[in-house]
């Protein structure tokens, strides 16, 4: 058989389900540990600046951006064909790349920001007893919930090869396969094509709703930020 692209698309609400699962969790997993390890942990309210938090969440989420594409690149993909956007009206940013590419290195790319941003600093947030370590890193998990179900769904698959196209949401596998009766959660097949367009998006791309909604929300933490000093 043929190889061709099969298209599929990211179910938004299938990945807000999930994330809800991820964030209580990890939330009750801290408890646990906490408790169990009698770790000091102590958060006063009074003393959070939330202004600061925001900036620094900000922050984080462009980090996980910038350590898919660091995979992509570190596992053979070119940088010229990585490209990055901002969809807040979707609820995402992203980190595209704009070839084929291996089935070894989308899995890594996809773990990636889970184990560097999630795992490992969830894990030195506790040794040092540092709430918003903690809670970024949480919160970074909880973000993970697409790549987690790209992950499960590709690591069961057979030899393909993986690429993103122009919509933030979708991507195709190119295989030889027949993997079109496939009902992977989370994830809605669209159909198969000998070719696919991947050209339209520029190196950056920011949605005008997101662009907006990035100014207000660095506005309202610099307000907030100099309100609690």
């Amino acid at each position: 058989m043929k190889k061709e692209y099969y298209l599929y698309k990211l179910k938004l609400s299938s990945l807000n389900f999930i994330s809800i699962i991820l964030l209580i969790i990890m939330m009750l997993l801290t408890f646990i540990i906490v408790r169990l390890f009698n770790i000091s942990i102590t958060i006063e309210i009074s003393n959070i600046n939330i202004g600061i938090v925001c900036i620094t969440y900000i922050i984080y989420i462009i980090f996980h951006e910038l350590l898919h594409s660091l995979s992509y690149i570190l596992h053979g993909a070119k940088f010229k064909n990585i490209t990055y956007g901002a969809h807040l009206e979707k609820g995402i940013l992203c980190c595209l790349c704009k070839q084929n590419i291996t089935k070894k290195n989308i899995l890594n790319s996809l773990l990636f920001p889970l184990f560097y941003l999630g795992l490992i600093t969830y894990v030195i947030g506790l040794i040092i007893s540092s709430p918003l370590l903690i809670i970024l890193s949480i919160l970074n998990i909880s973000g993970c919930s697409g790549d987690i179900i790209m992950f499960i769904y590709f690591i069961k698959l057979r030899n393909f090869e993986y690429t993103e196209l122009d919509d933030p949401i979708s991507f195709a596998l190119y295989t030889s396969d027949n993997i079109s009766q496939n009902k992977p959660y989370g994830l809605k097949y669209i159909g198969h094509a000998e070719n696919v367009e991947r050209n339209d998006l520029k190196k950056l791309s920011v949605s005008k709703i997101s662009f907006l909604l990035l100014i207000l929300l660095i506005i309202m933490s610099l307000v907030l930020i100099f309100v609690k000093r």
